[in-house]
């Protein structure tokens, strides 16, 4: 069974149509990206999703759940933070998350949750006073207090210092190693790259590609360059076996190779075999948003969907 599957999604809002007929599966105890531009349909898709919004046809299943249907089973087991919420401005850290544990039959400490997310000093804060990135993070604990077996996290985080953002991260990284399945809607390529395990790119509503980050790389077929000195004359043949390399060119002491897929490993290797030693080795490759630029015929505008998305 797989954490989430979703088939034949589509949604429309008048003559916009914001998801196009998308598929996608998400594998248990994987974290799972999805990248897009603004009014990409990621808001849509991961609303439709958590039973948040009502798709006009297609089918959606989170843990064999149909998330309108059996919304308060799914409750149960799926974690859900989303870029906008409305919490009680006038209730501190505290009461909200005791008033959110309550929701929850088995759940979390709420006060160890609050220690976890660093909002110790602001247990009696009300919401409203929080800053931005207090609120982010109190709105990550609320998603985490029901223990879920799968949770969505849109835009993890904006507002974070980076700091707390490395911190995040880990967290993120420990819920995969206890088995939880994270849905990552993000817009910092770093993050993505680091944390995912797999990353969809919805282009127009559609499901332009799904691989791993270094996959995505390789589908698009960017070149990546490895430069390496030899102490003495290199002869070019030894590298005539790697289909990685395209092409490979000399400059004094100097090799150049250019080419795809695991080129750096595949280089390494045939240098070893030939009992070549390479010297002040560099590696250069293309970047997960390069490989979004050429799958989907445009460039990743890096900017926060806030407030305009669908």
């Amino acid at each position: 069974m797989h954490a989430i599957e979703v088939r034949g999604l589509h949604k429309r809002y008048g003559d916009k149509v914001a998801v196009d007929d998308l598929s996608l599966s998400v594998e248990l105890g994987e974290i799972y990206g999805i990248l897009g531009r603004n009014g990409a349909g990621k808001t849509t898709t991961v609303e439709a999703v958590a039973g948040l919004r009502r798709p006009d046809r297609g089918e959606v299943r989170v843990l064999g759940l149909d998330p309108r249907r059996d919304r308060a089973r799914l409750r149960q087991v799926l974690g859900v933070q989303l870029q906008e919420s409305a919490l009680h401005s006038a209730l501190t850290v505290r009461e909200l998350m005791r008033l959110h544990r309550s929701f929850y039959r088995d759940g979390a400490d709420p006060g160890e949750l609050i220690d976890r997310m660093g909002l110790t000093e602001q247990r009696g804060t009300r919401f409203e006073n929080l800053s931005g990135g207090q609120q982010q993070r109190l709105n990550i604990a609320l998603a985490l207090l029901g223990k879920p077996k799968a949770v969505i996290l849109d835009e993890l985080t904006t507002g974070l210092d980076p700091e707390a953002r490395r911190q995040m991260w880990a967290t993120v990284e420990g819920m995969r190693d206890q088995g939880v399945t994270v849905v990552l809607v993000s817009h910092h390529m770093e993050e993505v790259e680091r944390l995912c395990d797999r990353v969809a790119l919805i282009d127009a509503g559609r499901l332009a590609a799904v691989d791993t980050p270094a996959g995505l790389v390789t589908r698009a077929g960017l070149e990546q360059v490895v430069r390496f000195r030899t102490a003495t004359p290199f002869d070019a043949a030894i590298l005539d076996g790697v289909e990685e390399a395209r092409s490979v060119r000399t400059a004094g002491d100097r090799v150049v190779v250019t080419g795809s897929g695991n080129l750096l490993h595949a280089v390494s290797t045939a240098l070893v075999r030939s009992d070549v030693a390479a010297l002040d080795t560099s590696f250069e490759r293309a970047t997960l948003e390069d490989a979004f630029l050429a799958l989907t015929g445009s460039p990743f505008d890096g900017s926060s969907d806030h407030g305009s998305e669908r």
